[in-house]
């Protein structure tokens, strides 16, 4: 699924007694389909992240007395174990039917985790400035020459600082934009974790799909 369908997911379903009016916004607060943009942007260059679907399935939570029905936002994949997500605004936290039940941790009948996102977490530093940076890079043009060398040497080498990585991109007029463009295309894995620095770790990422050739 495109990033701009992801982006038009549909309104969250949600089945709950009674009824909740929208609060009217108050200054310029950030919206949900920028936060949405930033999160799918995270989870691109999170190598941990093996499958990531939206809308989730559905999914039934014990709130209290109650069986609340609802679909996540997104149910992404770590390690094999999946978890729901929703993208929330402050004041979509505030009015979110499960906000209540998910002190202490929450997870649906079949054993999903759910876990909210909300702009403190999505736009943590350093991490948010890193992956800005790195999606900056994504139209930088890479030769195939550079292509090849960066890639070779990270597989001789495992794990390599940004600096000394970047020394592959003979042909790039900013050799760090082409190991950063690379990043994009899920080809190498940059710990986003931290500000983007000479130290900075970067290595192979494991490819979406079967390489004949068993790198």
């Amino acid at each position: 699924m495109s990033a701009q369908a992801l982006l038009d997911i549909a309104p969250r379903r949600s089945v709950r007694a009674g009824s909740r009016r929208a609060r009217r916004p108050s200054g310029t607060p950030t919206t949900r389909p920028s936060l949405v943009a930033d999160f799918l942007a995270i989870c691109e260059l999170d190598p941990e992240i093996e499958a990531l679907q939206a809308p989730a399935p559905m999914a039934h939570f014990n709130v209290g007395d109650e069986i609340v029905e609802h679909a996540a936002d997104f149910e992404i994949v770590r390690d094999g174990h999946p978890c729901l997500v929703d993208i929330v605004t402050d004041e979509d936290l505030a009015n979110h039917p499960l906000r209540a039940a998910t002190f202490g941790g929450l997870s649906a009948e079949d054993g999903r985790a759910f876990a909210f996102e909300t702009v403190a977490t999505i736009r943590a530093e350093p991490r948010f400035t890193t992956v800005r940076l790195i999606m900056a890079c994504r139209r930088t043009l890479v030769t195939a020459g550079d292509r090849v060398r960066i890639l070779h040497q990270l597989d001789e080498c495992g794990t390599m600082r940004l600096v000394d990585c970047a020394g592959g991109a003979t042909n790039a007029a900013d050799g760090v934009a082409a190991v950063l463009s690379l990043a994009c295309e899920g080809l190498i894995a940059v710990d986003i974790s931290r500000p983007i620095l000479p130290e900075t770790p970067v290595r192979r990422r494991r490819l979406p799909y079967s390489d004949p050739f068993g790198f």
